[in-house]
């Protein structure tokens, strides 16, 4: 990643606001503001949500390693490839690992899979250390103040400045962007303002939307073709009937993501996530369960119980 000192800045103008605290917190801050009709509370919708929790388990695939974060009873799924963006809360870049202390920061608006339990590809990483210093990563506006008027950067010339695209950024590149930011020190004001020691530009953003195209048109299932697949391609275990998952998913037009222990089945809303060897597989945000474990009978092919297939003929 290309990093670019900028133009000093006065001390002088950070000390206006108030004496100099240290942060205690970083937020996710919102976008738009929605007032309820039964009171006049303002409530933020958030620009990215923020998981965290401990690294758990880790699962490496080939493209992405997917790493199991788990916060008391809540546990997600993290998905890291080489293009993400993995720091600890001083802005030093850091490899994550099993153990790691993490701030998982995803943009809202990205689609997800309906899924259990959620999986996020998050634009950046935080890994949390003893070190005293916090992080912020949320939309800045024209003044660099972030979007609840928590935050205002005074950017010095001990800034460093960076972007998730690795091109050259300049203080005046800052303004009106997704930012995150590494400081130490703040202010006492309204909005604190700090001397970030780091400021980093989430140019990718935009780039991972999806860009709306005209649906194609789904082939409708063949159910002799299925049935076909049932009888010629089956094994027997514990006395319940196994068949391929992955041919008859995508004869009933599902799409079928290949994991390292199992599969996601997916179908407009519906999403089914399969675990060989488990017998719990996900519906949804749900669980239920198999009578037999999917296993890999034959290489490369998972193997369910045929009772499955009427699941997905509903």
């Amino acid at each position: 990643m290309k990093m670019t000192k900028v133009v000093p800045f006065a001390m002088s103008a950070l000390l206006l606001g108030g004496a100099i605290g240290v942060p205690t917190a970083s937020a996710t801050e919102g976008e738009a503001v929605v007032t309820n009709a039964e009171n006049t509370e303002q409530q933020v919708q958030p620009i990215f949500i923020k998981v965290t929790g401990t690294v758990e388990n880790v699962d490496v695939n080939e493209n992405a390693t997917y790493y199991t974060v788990i916060d008391g009873d809540n546990t997600n799924i993290v998905i890291v490839n080489k293009d993400s963006l993995v720091f600890d809360n001083t802005g030093k870049e850091v490899k994550l690992q099993k153990g790691d202390k993490v701030s998982a920061y995803s943009y809202a608006k990205k689609p997800m899979l309906a899924i259990y339990p959620p999986q996020y590809s998050p634009e950046v990483i935080i890994v949390e250390t003893e070190e005293m210093s916090s992080v912020e990563v949320d939309f800045f506006n024209k003044d660099l103040v972030d979007t609840e008027n928590n935050l205002k950067l005074n950017v010095g010339e001990d800034t460093k400045l960076g972007s998730a695209s690795g091109k050259d950024v300049k203080v005046a590149d800052l303004a009106e962007q997704h930012l995150v930011v590494f400081y130490t020190i703040a202010t006492m004001s309204i909005p604190a303002q700090t001397p970030p020691s780091k400021v980093i530009v989430l140019d990718n953003i935009e780039k991972e939307m999806p860009v709306e195209v005209d649906p194609e048109p789904t082939p409708e299932p063949s159910d002799s073709a299925v049935q076909e697949i049932i009888n010629n391609d089956f094994y027997d275990v514990e006395g319940t009937k196994m068949v391929p998952l992955r041919l008859i998913a995508e004869e009933l037009g599902f799409k079928v993501e290949v994991t390292q222990k199992g599969a996601i089945v997916s179908k407009g809303a519906l999403s089914y996530t399969i675990t060989r060897g488990q017998k719990e597989y996900g519906y949804n945000k749900a669980l239920r369960q198999f009578k037999v474990a999917p296993a890999l009978l034959e290489s490369g092919k998972t193997y369910v119980p045929v009772e499955f297939v009427e699941e997905l003929m509903k």
